[in-house]
């Protein structure tokens, strides 16, 4: 009898999911929804590898490395989904929150930039950019005193 973890089957030694892509995707998405964005990732690293233009895909994929802590990754993601759907706002607010938690607020600053001019009517897209511009703010005035 086979184990199964995610859509996953354990007996067939390779560490593929069971069924097509879409079915993958829409496993991956209830595992993301029920609080398991590790569980979720895999799955849909596997689903990314297989359609890697699909921004449904990529924007699951980026919110499962956000979710899970996994800020570089969840970084490449969103910067995926933006090169592969440019007007996509949320690819870009999703990219600089990555930034912003790995400390890198001059790249925070210029995606949440974008995702604000894009979407100016979605208030926590200027909120998160007015704390990573107040940041960046602080951070080039410690840089200041400590050159001086």
């Amino acid at each position: 009898m086979s184990e199964r973890y995610g859509g996953y089957d354990a007996e067939d030694g390779v560490g593929e999911p069971t069924g097509e892509a879409a079915d993958w995707y829409r496993q991956g998405v209830q595992l993301l929804e029920a609080g398991d964005p590790q569980g979720a990732a895999q799955l849909l690293t596997k689903v990314a590898q297989k359609t890697p233009d699909s921004a449904p895909v990529l924007e699951a994929l980026a919110r499962a490395h956000f979710d899970g802590g996994l800020y570089d990754q969840a970084l490449e993601s969103f910067a995926q989904l933006a090169h592969v759907s440019p007007d996509d706002d949320y690819a870009q607010f999703g990219w600089g929150l990555a930034a912003a938690k790995l400390g890198q607020m001059d790249v925070a600053v210029e995606h949440l930039s974008a995702a604000a001019a894009m979407r100016p009517e979605i208030r926590h897209y200027a909120n998160a950019l007015r704390a990573a511009r107040s940041t960046l703010r602080e951070q080039s005035g410690k840089r200041g005193l400590a050159d001086g």
